[in-house]
């Protein structure tokens, strides 16, 4: 019997094993241009300390027909205990327990995941792992292999350019991409946030690319279409998002200052193999998945 992505939904909310359940892939391109969102515009569903919310994830993801993603971490690991000021016994707890769950979870762990989201008809294109530098060389060898148990070759990350460095044997290795994010952190020079501190990660290793976020990267006082066309080849896909010029805050898409339907017309017509990903981060009155079917019909509109 052929199941639909709402009889895949239904399998979830009834608590059966996404494993039984198999969807048609989900088709979120549009006039050749591949669309999604990172899974951290979720970041307001509520958790349960000790759980992934995956399930959850897929669900909305189905509600919102979107095929392809970036997975972000705190998705796949459990939630902490509680919630801990910064510095306090609490948060080093917290640290500790999550760093301890990723040298001890099996490789097998990840593939259960990848797995789930194949049989929902959704593509996991790239890992989000924030890096910091309390990581241990283990710890972040584990992140490597996590990628590979979720089958992506792209691992994308906001972290710095003195931390940088410290990537390259681990993406030598496991020959995984480390795709860089930025900010619109411009008068620091240890952030992602110019041409010029983009450029210091991608002279380090071939594997080191550019996740370009065309809002900071605007609010940053930046040009997002000029950058994509010069540096295309080194670039794995694009956040999108609607920030004012001047390091200004974010908009509901269509209010702000950035190029989103110039740099999705740019793709389209120089067909650029970049996909273009939601990230939601301005303050919506409806909550993430009606936001993000926002983002996503404001996207399908611009390619029209």
């Amino acid at each position: 019997m052929k199941q639909t992505r709402r009889d895949f939904a239904k399998f979830l909310l009834a608590g059966v094993p996404a494993s039984i359940a198999l969807a048609a892939r989900i088709n979120s391109t549009v006039a050749g241009v591949r669309l999604g969102t990172i899974t951290y515009s979720f970041r307001d569903f509520p958790r349960t300390p000790g759980q992934d919310n995956v399930d959850a994830i897929i669900r909305a993801l189905i509600e919102c027909e979107i095929g392809e993603i970036e997975l972000f971490s705190p998705n796949v690991e459990p939630a902490p205990a509680g919630p801990a000021g910064r510095g306090t016994a609490q948060a080093r707890k917290n640290r500790e327990d999550l760093r301890r769950w990723r040298l001890e979870t099996p490789t097998e762990h990840f593939r259960a995941v990848r797995k789930k989201f194949d049989n929902a008809g959704i593509n996991v294109y790239a890992y989000t792992m924030n890096y910091h530098g309390d990581f241990t060389d283990e710890e972040i060898d584990k992140t490597f292999e996590q990628a590979k148990g979720l089958g992506v070759s792209i691992l994308a990350t906001s972290t710095t350019v003195d931390f940088a460095p410290r990537l390259v044997p681990f993406a030598e290795k496991h020959k995984i991409t480390v795709a860089f994010h930025g900010h619109s952190m411009i008068h620091n020079p240890n952030e992602f946030s110019t041409p010029e501190t983009f450029q210091k990660a991608l002279d380090l290793s071939p594997l080191f690319k550019v996740n370009l976020d065309i809002g900071h990267f605007t609010a940053a006082g930046y040009d997002a279409v000029a950058y994509i066309q010069q540096h295309h080849a080194r670039i794995t896909h694009l956040h999108m998002k609607d920030r004012k010029k001047n390091d200004g805050p974010n908009m509901p898409w269509g209010q702000g200052d950035t190029p989103i339907k110039p740099v999705l017309l740019l793709l389209k017509t120089k067909k650029y193999p970049i996909p273009a990903f939601i990230e939601y981060e301005y303050k919506g009155q409806e909550g993430s998945v009606a936001e993000v079917k926002k983002c996503m019909a404001y996207m399908r509109a611009a390619l029209s």
